[in-house]
């Protein structure tokens, strides 16, 4: 079996178009689901501070 340590010095070779393209499409297509996944999912940490501000306000208005 070949070192690969030995390349790591060597120039860096060119990407073939179409497999560059395809590698920046699939990068795309998983920022696109990231990014749909965050607006359908729950922060559950604002909802459980809103919740309890919400029961503080209601407790003190029924205080007084």
């Amino acid at each position: 079996m070949e070192n690969p340590f030995k390349h790591i010095n060597q120039p860096i070779k060119e990407v073939p178009p179409e497999l560059k393209s395809k590698v920046m499409s699939d990068i795309a297509m998983a920022k696109l689901i990231m990014e749909l996944a965050a607006l359908f999912s729950y922060n559950i940490g604002d909802i459980i501070e809103t919740v309890v501000k919400n029961r503080n306000k209601k407790n003190n208005q029924n205080l007084t």
